[in-house]
């Protein structure tokens, strides 16, 4: 069965704080928007490793791919 955006919006959700959140996908290939104030005085890969941290095993078992943009609320502009 493949991931939805849905199902990977709510791993992260569940991994990570999380101010604001988007997930795209194709069930296979995945962008997300991911805005938490965990990121504040962290540089990027640091971020990318909190979220793939939030993911676990999933990352490897069911998510073929992952885009990520990792901001913090200050750095957000809706």
């Amino acid at each position: 069965m493949l991931p939805t955006s849905e199902l990977i919006k709510n791993y992260i959700a569940s991994g990570l704080e999380c101010t604001h959140l988007e997930v795209e996908g194709d069930g296979q290939h995945f962008s997300a928007l991911i805005v938490s104030p965990v990121f504040a005085g962290k540089r990027l890969i640091q971020r990318h490793q909190l979220v793939y941290a939030a993911l676990g095993d999933r990352m490897r078992e069911e998510i073929h791919a992952l885009s990520m943009k990792t901001l913090t609320p200050e750095e957000h502009q809706p």
